[in-house]
Parts: C-alpha cells; structure tokens; sequence
C-alpha cells in the first residue's frame, strides 16, 4: 500500500501545494491499507507539502 500513497500524494502536492487534511484523505482514497487508520499519512503529506514550498 505504501508505493500506491506515495504516487498519490506525490500528484497530490503537485496540484495543491498547501492541502487540507479532507484533501488528502480525498487525494489517497483509492488506496486501501489495513495497516493504519490514515492520521499519520495524512499528518506527513501535509508536512512534506510546506518542506516542498507549499
């Protein structure tokens, strides 16, 4: 599941510099993990998003 996040999150920044926590739970909906309930991922996109100019 993590390669499919990482795509996603990636496309998602490149649209949306500063994205909301809906946002990206939208942006990585198709991505379906077992291992965690998403607030971490979510919490990491949006940080990687302001490290990247955002």
């Amino acid at each position: 599941c993590t390669p499919g996040m990482v795509m996603s999150a990636i496309e998602l920044v490149n649209k949306n510099s500063n994205p909301s926590e809906q946002e990206v739970r939208e942006g990585l909906e198709g991505n379906i993990c077992r291992c965690t309930g998403y607030h971490n991922i979510v919490k990491s996109v949006q940080a990687a998003a302001q490290n990247m100019g955002g």
